[in-house]
């Protein structure tokens, strides 16, 4: 990689300088602690609140082109600020808007689909969804069979969808159909943007082993889409698919959160309020801390190689990724259970409740709760389970 004069140790210091000074100026105390106590703990206003502050910065999009928002930044000060973000427990920019859908509406939209959806996104006026999993169409996608059925003017769609992450905070939903049957499964697929308000169009609840509601199944009885609201050709949604899980899943490794909940653990042990310092001179509980580090390092360097060549999506990078970040995430949250012992056994009611009696015993860094780590069994199975990610990157290293 080519160093740039942005990209100088003393620019990128600058840089990370002027992030600090942002967060520090904009990101309240309460909801800082409501980040570092937990995702269980956020609301929607909190997302909604902390991208509106990054849009009013012109930070809102800093993977989008400088035309329709985005920040002009490096791929080191991308990682620079998402490192930064993480380390001072800001929300996450939710992928489904920003990181997924702006970024292809900004390369195949239509002119009339970025003036009316890529402002509200940049500014968290709007809330999206991804309609993409089905009954028996997780993992393997391309067996999807929610169909479409052209109508004059309109789409009319048919189907079910199921793991549709915040489906009941969306205003809209980016959605795959079947428009026709082709010899291959890919072809026929065609992506489609759905208003949430659509008339026939439920949203029902997924309570998962975590005992939130995060998930949800949507389905979808007779709903009338305009054509115009198709992105690229009919039949031609796989190739959006593969670009977008190609975001989505460069996302889900979010190495800066694995640092950030790695220090986190470190504090654990030392604090003698917690259970966990008897692991403080535990030389296997240690090397599998120091091992998590290397690992985290490494992953950042690909990270960076990714950012900084962007026909690097359509590579093995974004599979590779996906599956050691999640992993990573995983294998740092069993940590954080061990560390907490007893501690880890508390929900968020209890939580909740203690907190606001004023009688929690833990600081607020001191999470790593078991329904935190039961969520994150899904991190290697969202966006493409594990098995697919390694075919993938077989595929890539052993093709003629």
């Amino acid at each position: 990689m080519v160093q740039t004069e942005q990209d100088s140790p003393r620019a990128l210091e600058e840089f990370r300088a002027e992030v600090r000074a942002f967060i520090a100026g904009n990101l309240p105390d309460d909801l800082r602690e409501r980040v570092e106590r937990g995702w269980a703990f956020l609301r929607k206003e909190d997302y909604v609140f902390w991208q509106k502050r990054l849009h009013a910065r012109g930070w809102g999009g800093p993977t989008w082109p400088i035309e329709y928002g985005g920040t002009g930044w490096t791929a080191a000060q991308r990682q620079v600020y998402e490192d930064e973000s993480a380390l001072a427990c800001c929300p996450r920019t939710q992928p489904q808007n920003v990181k997924m859908i702006g970024p292809i509406l900004c390369a195949y939209g239509s002119e009339l689909q970025k003036q009316r959806f890529l402002p509200p996104i940049l500014n968290a006026d709007e809330w999206w969804c991804q309609g993409y999993s089905e009954p028996g169409a997780g993992s393997d996608l391309a067996s999807l069979r929610t169909s479409a059925v052209l109508d004059g003017d309109c789409y009319r769609v048919t189907g079910h969808k199921l793991w549709t992450s915040l489906a009941h905070w969306a205003d809209w939903m980016f959605c795959l159909v079947r428009t026709h049957k082709g010899p291959r499964p890919q072809e026929g697929i065609t992506f489609l943007l759905i208003d949430m308000k659509s008339p026939g169009l439920t949203v029902r609840p997924v309570i998962t082993i975590d005992g939130s509601h995060h998930t949800n199944e949507v389905f979808l009885d007779d709903v009338r889409v305009p054509v115009h609201m198709r992105v690229g050709e009919e039949g031609r949604g796989w190739s959006l698919s593969k670009a977008l899980l190609a975001h989505e899943r460069a996302g889900i490794a979010e190495l800066g959160r694995s640092r950030e909940r790695l220090a986190r653990l470190k504090r654990i042990v030392a604090d003698p309020a917690i259970n966990g310092t008897h692991l403080k001179n535990d030389a296997v509980f240690q090397a599998k801390v120091s091992m998590l580090e290397i690992e985290i390092m490494a992953a950042e360097a690909s990270t960076l190689n990714l950012l900084s060549r962007p026909q690097a999506a359509s590579t093995a990078l974004p599979s590779l990724l996906k599956l050691r970040g999640s992993e990573i995430t995983q294998r740092v949250g069993e940590l954080l259970v061990d560390a907490l012992g007893p501690h880890a056994l508390r929900n968020d009611l209890a939580l909740a409740k203690e907190r606001a009696q004023g009688d929690d015993p833990l600081p607020s860094f001191a999470t790593g709760r078991v329904p935190e780590f039961l969520m994150q069994r899904s991190f290697t199975i969202a966006g493409g389970s594990s098995e697919v990610q390694r075919n993938i990157i077989a595929k890539v290293l052993f093709q003629d």
